[in-house]
């Protein structure tokens, strides 16, 4: 505070302090209006107030402490209902202007919004209840602005703070640039408010002054809220603000605070004052549930990411609908997030502008607010949807990372994998944290939809995960097994098992799969063909806004040929018959004449993220592998929420020899799918090569036996067991193990003679050549009647067998192994 400012008055030499002249009394001379105030400075800027909290001497910047990042203590202009707005910072007008990897800028065109809404947690993540507060245990009993909290409402520099031992002013003007400062509740207890609210105290103090609780004298006498709409001394200006924020009492939404009312209440000098009458929301805001989780050491307990990512995907809807009316939210962060029982509410909207208004200020918090708002030199600088994601971002990142919002007015950056174990243990959750935050707003998600949906799924692998590790969320939810897996609508289902007989072995597989090296008894498992993996990875499904999408889905083509004709039939070539030529090449296996399409498509928008895809497929056709890598990895990037990207990238990495990251995204498929039998089969396989037998099983094992591959998985489970490549030799109770598998399975003919061959191959070494113990495969257990079953096993395979050469083969062994006898 400057205190040698002069009054500027005629006639009086005084000088301002705290807002109002030391000689008249009077306030300074009003600075002149400008058009555009200069770029705010976070609230404390400038000051210096300290944390407060034992043990810490950090000062409090942007709401949160330097140091230890806690808000401050003794703070007591924080509602028990917190409805508080915090510490939000005006912006400068904006206008509009024509002109891993990271993920694509751009994406596949499904920007619809919906408003569908699930209850809290999804059915998949139990959310503790919070219990309703009594509204007139909410009340403020001293409802007073501590000095340390005043600040400007334009520049935001310290206003009111006291000075030689003379309390600070609680009215006056701010001494830096004319603007009137005002932290005296206006309405008293027992005001009747345009003839119908009569309030009954204060709830808290926000960035646009007091929050006020009332009863409706006209409903019922029902709570209700009022907050100021704005601080204007203008009468005009006032009674435009309150015509033009009339359309929030059309907003009708279940997470959204409801708006009764707007109307005005002259100030204690005649001046009208805008209100919002609001819902009264009564139970615990996301910040104060967060503050909730301090250890005794006063760290930051986070929370769960389960139920972080269950807050933010009920929330989503709510934004959702505000965007499909064209109205952007603007300020989305915990303290406007009520949770009552296991409902939750979007309150505040004091914030929510007009995507089209280029005119009237905008509101945000530093740490939440997306960088481009304000900034004149980013072409689309003005609130927008992908604005307002990024503050959802932002959000979840501060609840289940722990971090604070902003440090020292800056906003704390997202945290490296290697700084956080959250970040190390879903990478999943960081690559989609890092998507809703890229500092370019073209690569952040599309729609609240498009968020919603990649956030279910990342949700899902998360659950997952941690119930493979044995995590509990806290809830008391222990359940096990697999989380049931979603349909994507993003991309369609595999098109087969591009390698489900690498693990079987000679002995029981009919087909490798397109194996580049053939597994033996005691060499590792071959890797996948990486032109097989092209052909049978799921497709991108055709966007059902193109104009096309009903002539491709009654056609299907599916070679050049097919596509050439579907597009003469068509009015117009758009997009999707073009991916259609593109995927119709591959599958001829012409990479050439598909990145020729696909050049094309660049050309017109390189930012497509199904141009990736489609590049990555190429690549594996000509067997460029880590080229097909790094493709895939930019569409991992984009969609974190997908399996296909995952699979494409875990199986791409297979085939280029890099077993360690091939693991660690099969495992992010199968653990929330384990229907999808490439992921269980290639998890299988890394695991072997790692000379994990039982994490081998334990893959193979979770192909459900609804599954379509459940008999082959156990085959190759049967092979594991048996196999050679563990470096140990195999004892009964290994063999007894395998042979209690194939007992619970259906196999036809063919392949049970190959499977029983197997088995009594491995019997006949190990069993006694006298009596022994429990039959296996109700043959008893000796050499003398294992070595008999074992050539009744070959001769019937002989039988079976279509290849002459073959039945020679096994007739010749079915004599070699006979026992001498007799006959």
């Amino acid at each position: 505070m400057t205190s040698s400012q002069a009054c500027g008055r005629p006639g009086c030499d005084g000088t301002i302090d705290g807002g109002w002249c030391d000689t008249c009394g009077l306030a300074p001379v009003p600075a002149p209006t400008r058009s555009a105030p200069p770029a705010p400075a976070p609230p404390g800027a400038g000051g210096s107030q300290p944390c407060g909290r034992p043990g810490c001497d950090g000062t409090i910047d942007g709401g949160w402490c330097d140091t230890c990042g806690l808000a401050p203590a003794g703070d007591t202009t924080g509602p028990s209902t917190a409805w508080s707005t915090g510490s939000s910072t005006r912006r400068s007008s904006w206008s509009t202007s024509t002109g891993g990897s990271r993920p694509s800028r751009r994406r596949s065109g499904r920007t619809t919004t919906g408003t569908a809404r699930s209850r809290l947690g999804a059915g998949l993540v139990e959310v503790p209840a919070v219990p309703r507060v009594d509204p007139a245990s909410a009340l403020l009993t001293n409802p007073e602005v501590p000095e340390n909290k005043r600040f400007c409402s334009t520049c935001h520099k310290p206003v009111g703070r006291s000075k030689d031992g003379r309390p600070g002013r609680t009215e006056g003007f701010c001494p830096h640039d004319g603007t009137r400062f005002s932290f005296t509740p206006k309405l008293r207890p027992g005001t009747v408010v345009a003839g119908q609210y009569e309030v009954q105290g204060c709830l808290a103090h926000g960035g646009l002054g007091w929050i006020y609780l009332a009863t409706d004298l006209n409903v019922d006498n029902r709570w209700v809220v009022l907050k100021g709409l704005l601080d204007s001394g203008d009468a005009h200006a006032m009674a435009a603000a309150v015509a033009e924020r009339r359309f929030l009492a059309q907003v009708s939404h279940p997470n959204i605070v409801t708006i009764h009312n707007f109307v005005q209440h002259p100030d204690e000098d005649g001046t009208p004052v805008g209100y919002i009458v609001m819902e009264y929301v009564g139970g615990s805001s996301l910040k104060q549930l967060m503050e909730a989780r301090r250890r005794d050491d006063r760290t930051l307990d986070p929370m769960p990411v389960p139920r972080a990512i269950a807050y933010v995907l009920e929330m989503l809807p709510a934004l959702g609908y505000l965007h499909a009316n064209g109205l952007a939210y603007c300020d989305f962060k915990p303290e406007n997030v009520i949770q009552y029982d296991r409902q939750l509410k979007l309150i505040d909207l004091g914030a929510v502008i007009r995507f089209d208004d280029l005119t009237s200020a905008v509101y945000g918090t530093i740490g939440y607010q997306a960088p481009e708002i304000g900034d004149e030199t980013v072409p689309e600088n003005g609130p927008s949807v992908s604005s307002d994601l990024h503050t959802v971002g932002r959000t979840l990142a501060v609840l289940a990372l722990g971090i604070p919002p902003a440090r020292r007015g800056v906003p704390t950056p997202i945290p490296d994998p290697a700084e956080h174990l959250v970040l190390a243990r879903h990478e999943s959750f960081h690559r989609l944290l890092l998507r809703s935050t890229d500092p370019d707003p073209l690569r952040r998600f599309e729609s609240a939809d498009e968020m919603a949906e990649q956030l279910g799924g990342v949700l899902r692998e998360v659950l997952a995960t941690d119930r493979a590790e044995g995590v509990d969320d806290e809830s008391g939810d222990h359940r096990s097994g697999p989380v049931p897996p979603a349909v994507s609508t993003v991309f369609g289902p595999p098109r087969g098992t591009f390698a489900p007989g690498l693990l079987a072995g000679p002995g029981l597989a009919n087909d490798t799969g397109g194996a580049t090296a053939a597994g033996t008894d005691t060499d590792a498992p071959g890797r996948p063909d990486p032109a097989r993996v092209a052909a049978l990875l799921p497709v991108p499904l055709v966007d059902r806004d193109d104009p096309a999408a009903a002539l491709l889905a009654a056609a299907a083509p599916s070679t050049p040929a097919d596509v050439a004709r579907v597009v003469a039939a068509a009015p117009k070539l758009s997009r999707a018959l073009q991916l259609a030529l593109v995927r119709a090449h591959l599958e001829v296996s012409d990479p050439a004449a598909a990145a020729g399409v696909l050049d094309e498509l660049a050309a017109e928008d390189a930012d497509d993220w199904r141009l990736d895809w489609f590049r990555g497929v190429a690549a594996l056709v000509e067997g460029r592998v880590d080229a097909a890598c790094a493709a895939f990895d930019t569409v991992y990037s984009t969609l974190p929420g997908e399996a296909a990207p995952k699979l494409a990238l875990a199986a791409a990495a297979e085939c280029a020899g890099r077993d360690e990251p091939a693991g660690r995204y099969y495992a992010l498929v199968a653990r929330p799918d384990p229907g999808v039998a490439d992921a269980a089969f290639g998890l299988a396989r890394v695991r072997v090569r790692a000379g994990d037998r039982a994490g081998a099983l334990a893959a193979l094992d979770a192909v459900p036996d609804t599954s379509s591959e459940y008999v082959a998985a156990q085959l190759a489970a049967i092979e594991v067991v048996l196999s050679g490549r563990f470096g140990t030799d195999q004892g009964e109770d290994e063999l007894r193990a395998a042979a209690a598998r194939v007992e619970g399975l259906r196999l036809d003919a063919a392949t049970a003679q190959r499977v029983r061959t197997r088995l009594f191959e491995e019997a006949v070494e190990l069993a006694p050549n006298g009596a022994g113990g429990t039959p296996l495969l109700r043959c008893p257990w000796n050499e003398r009647s294992l070595r008999l079953a074992l050539e009744a096993s070959l001769r019937a395979s002989a039988r079976l067998a279509s290849d002459p050469g073959q039945r020679v083969v096994l007739v010749d062994r079915a004599n070699a192994v006979r026992p001498r006898t007799w006959v």
